[in-house]
């Protein structure tokens, strides 16, 4: 492994890569982290706005594509909801509302699950030829993936705005469990982006895992007191940020705020450890690439 050192002289930068391991300085690898995370913001908001107008301007039906996904999940739970092959509890709104809301806070996590290894497998040739700190490309993706978001929270709006539903004042607090589901996921994409590199078998397993864990995570209905989805629920982490998410948006209710305190803080600290990983693994990487 490479570590890179830069010494300044007058209006040049030496840039000098030794064989030491960049864990022997623990101290200064995490001030380049902190730094080079700082000089990467502007660098980030370019390829942001390069990849959004890139992804809807080749589109024929442009930002629709932002709507028709959620509206499509939201569908087929409601034709299964209503044909009584799915059983979704109570609800305190209407359920096309209540099942709407589920689908936007579960793909807010799974595009910022797949987002990192995507964006780095589409930036191999701009990696190979440009030094530039890679903590850009996930404050791109972070930006990507909010951007999105906010265009599907204006279809809630909608949603809302037919059906009379009355936020409560626990609302507020929302933007915290949204802030914890993006976070879990940008922390499970980038503990993938090593292996998935390596292996195109992540890639295209993710598709398939992604589609499993929305069916059993509480989308589309109440979680269940008992038999297996029960306790599929109690160890899926999505379940308490999804739930508190929607809950604090709906009925106001804190029923799940002890799992969504564990998961949050558990994933704090994997974020630190995968941001790790994903900075020692890169020059690897792009050493891979370049061969």
């Amino acid at each position: 492994m490479f570590k890179k050192q830069s010494a300044s002289n007058l209006s040049t930068t030496e840039v000098i890569y030794t064989p030491d391991s960049s864990l022997r300085s623990p101290r200064r690898l995490f001030a380049e982290m902190r730094r080079d995370l700082v000089a990467s913001r502007e660098l980030a908001w370019r390829l942001t706005v390069r990849d959004i107008s890139a992804k809807y301007r080749q589109a024929w039906l442009g930002i629709a594509w932002a709507f028709l996904p959620p509206i499509a999940i939201t569908a087929v739970f409601v034709l299964l909801n209503s044909q009584h092959l799915l059983n979704s509890g109570q609800t305190s709104i209407p359920y096309t509302a209540f099942v709407l809301l589920g689908t936007v806070f579960w793909q807010l996590f799974s595009e910022a699950l797949e987002a990192p290894l995507r964006v780095v497998n589409e930036s191999k040739s701009l990696l190979t030829k440009v030094n530039f700190p890679v903590e850009a490309l996930i404050i791109s993706v972070i930006m990507q993936v909010l951007f999105n978001f906010l265009i599907k929270l204006s279809l809630i709006a909608l949603v809302f705005f037919y059906y009379k539903i009355q936020l409560p004042w626990t609302a507020i607090f929302a933007p915290f469990a949204i802030s914890a589901l993006l976070l879990l996921g940008i922390t499970l994409g980038l503990l993938l982006v090593p292996i998935g590199m390596l292996y195109t078998d992540i890639s295209q397993g993710l598709s398939i895992l992604l589609m499993f864990w929305l069916f059993i995570s509480p989308v589309g209905y109440q979680p269940p007191q008992q038999g297996l989805l029960a306790k599929l629920t109690a160890v899926n982490p999505v379940a308490p940020l999804l739930l508190t998410a929607r809950d604090l948006m709906t009925n106001g209710s804190f029923k799940y705020l002890e799992g969504f305190l564990w998961v949050s803080g558990t994933c704090l600290v994997l974020l630190a450890v995968a941001w790790l990983l994903y900075r020692l693994s890169m020059p690897i990487i792009i050493e891979r690439i370049s061969a």
